[in-house]
C-alpha cells in the first residue's frame, strides 16, 4: 500500500452550510487534479463553478447569485480541492454581469427589493475574495460589467483572445460599483480605470493582458487546422496607428474585412484556453497548501480593504438607483431593439437640467421606442 492509502481517515465535521447546494443556472463538479506532464492525481481535485446561462450570455439571476456563494463556500471547504475554476458555458461569454431581463422586470422600481438583492451580490464578491483555495477565472468569452467585476474578484484570470472586457454602468443606468470601482485602481492604476469606468468602452483580451489583469491569454479561433490571434487585434493596431484621418479609415477598413473573412471561416476552440488552466492548477499543486493559501490571503488585502470599506454604501446607493436611472437604462436595453438599447441621453439630461422631475413622463420619453416614434 502506498503512502496515501495508509493515510488515518477520519470522519470529517461538515462545514458547508447547506447540504445541497444545486441552484439553477450553476453548475459545481470536481475534476481530477493533474500533474504538470499530465498524470491524474488520486484523491485530488480542482472544483469548476460554471455559469451556466448561455442564452443569455451567462448574465447571473438571483438564484444563479445564490448557487454562486454556495459553491464558492463548497469549495472552500473541500479537502481534496486544489483549486476553484470559475468560468461561463459555451465560448461567447464568461458573464455579462446581472440579468437585465430581471433587473428591468422586476426590480426596476423597486428599492427595497434591490437592497435585497445586493447583499446576495455583495455575498457573492466576498465568497470569491475569501477563498480558501486559489481562484482562477477561465474567461471563455465576453466579461462585461458585472461579469468583470466578479472576474476581477478572482486571483487569476486566463482568456482566450475573442473574449472582450469592458464595463458598463454609466451607459445603462448603473454605477460600476460592484468591484470595478474598487479593482481596477489597484491593478491598473487610476487614469486607466477612470477610461474603462466611465467611458464603457469594450476592450479586447491583448489590451487587458497590458493593462495587467490577466495571468495569460491564448489563441481561440482555429482557420485551416491550426490556431490563430483574433485578427481584429491588429486591425485596432492600425487605427491606433494612422487615426481617423482618410487614409487611416481606408487602411483600417480594409482590414477590418479581411479580419472579419477570416474569422468567418474559422472555429471557437477553447482546447488551449483548458491546457492553460490545467497548467496553472498543476503549478500550484506542486506549493504547500496552506503556505500558498497565506500568500494569496496576503495579495487580496488590497483588493479586500477597498471592497469591504465601499461595499455596504454601494449597495444602499445602487437601490435608491432603481427608481431613476437605473430603471430607465435597464428597460431600455430589455426593451429595446438590438441596434438600439440605450435611453436618449441628450433629452435626459436637456429635461434635467430644464428641472423636470423623474416622477411623471420623463421615464418614457427618453426610451427607445419613444425616439422612434419621434
Amino acid at each position: 500500500m502506498n503512502a496515501f492509502a495508509e493515510t488515518d481517515m477520519r470522519e470529517f465535521k461538515n462545514h458547508d452550510l447547506v447540504d445541497d447546494i444545486s441552484k439553477p443556472g450553476v453548475r459545481y463538479e470536481k475534476r481530477a487534479a493533474k500533474t504538470p506532464d499530465g498524470k491524474t492525481v488520486p484523491g485530488l481535485y480542482n472544483a469548476w463553478i460554471t455559469l451556466d446561462n448561455p442564452s443569455q450570455y451567462n448574465s447571473y439571476t438571483t438564484d444563479m447569485v445564490k448557487g454562486v456563494i454556495l459553491a464558492f463556500r463548497a469549495a472552500s471547504n473541500a479537502r481534496d480541492v486544489n483549486c476553484v475554476i470559475f468560468t461561463g458555458a459555451g465560448d461567447k461569454a464568461f458573464c455579462t454581469g446581472g440579468n437585465t431581463k430581471e433587473y428591468a422586470e422586476y426590480y426596476a422600481g423597486h428599492p427595497q427589493e434591490y437592497r435585497q438583492y445586493m447583499r446576495l451580490f455583495n455575498d457573492m464578491v466576498s465568497a470569491i475574495l475569501a477563498c480558501d483555495k486559489p481562484v482562477i477565472c477561465r474567461v471563455n468569452g465576453m466579461r462585461i460589467g458585472g461579469g468583470q467585476e466578479i472576474g476581477m474578484a478572482c486571483d487569476f484570470s486566463v482568456a482566450q483572445d475573442l473574449a472582450r472586457f469592458g464595463q458598463a454602468g454609466p451607459k445603462h443606468g448603473s454605477a460600476p460599483i460592484g468591484g470595478a470601482t474598487d479593482f481596477l485602481p489597484v491593478m491598473v492604476g487610476a487614469e486607466r480605470a477612470m477610461a474603462a469606468c466611465v467611458l464603457c468602452e469594450p476592450f479586447s483580451a491583448h489590451k487587458a493582458y497590458q493593462m495587467g489583469i490577466l495571468t495569460d491569454v491564448v489563441p481561440a479561433l482555429k482557420v485551416d487546422g491550426r490556431f490563430v490571434a483574433n485578427p481584429l487585434v491588429e486591425t485596432q493596431k492600425l487605427f491606433d496607428e494612422y487615426g481617423r484621418n482618410a487614409y487611416g479609415e481606408s487602411k483600417t477598413g480594409a482590414a477590418a474585412k479581411e479580419a472579419k473573412a477570416l474569422m468567418a471561416r474559422g472555429t471557437v476552440d477553447l482546447s488551449l484556453l483548458d491546457e492553460k488552466v490545467e497548467e496553472l492548477c498543476a503549478k500550484m499543486l506542486l506549493t504547500f497548501p496552506d503556505c500558498t493559501t497565506k500568500t494569496i490571503e496576503e495579495l487580496r488585502k488590497p483588493k479586500l480593504e477597498i471592497w469591504n470599506k465601499n461595499k455596504e454604501n454601494s449597495r444602499a446607493w445602487l437601490a435608491l438607483n432603481m427608481m431613476t436611472e437605473a430603471r430607465a437604462g435597464f428597460t431600455a436595453f430589455n426593451e429595446g431593439t438590438k441596434e438600439d438599447r440605450e435611453v436618449d441621453f441628450i433629452l435626459l439630461r436637456q429635461k434635467l437640467a430644464a428641472g423636470e422631475s423623474w416622477v411623471g413622463p420623463l421615464h418614457d420619453s427618453i426610451q427607445p421606442k419613444a425616439k422612434n416614434k419621434g
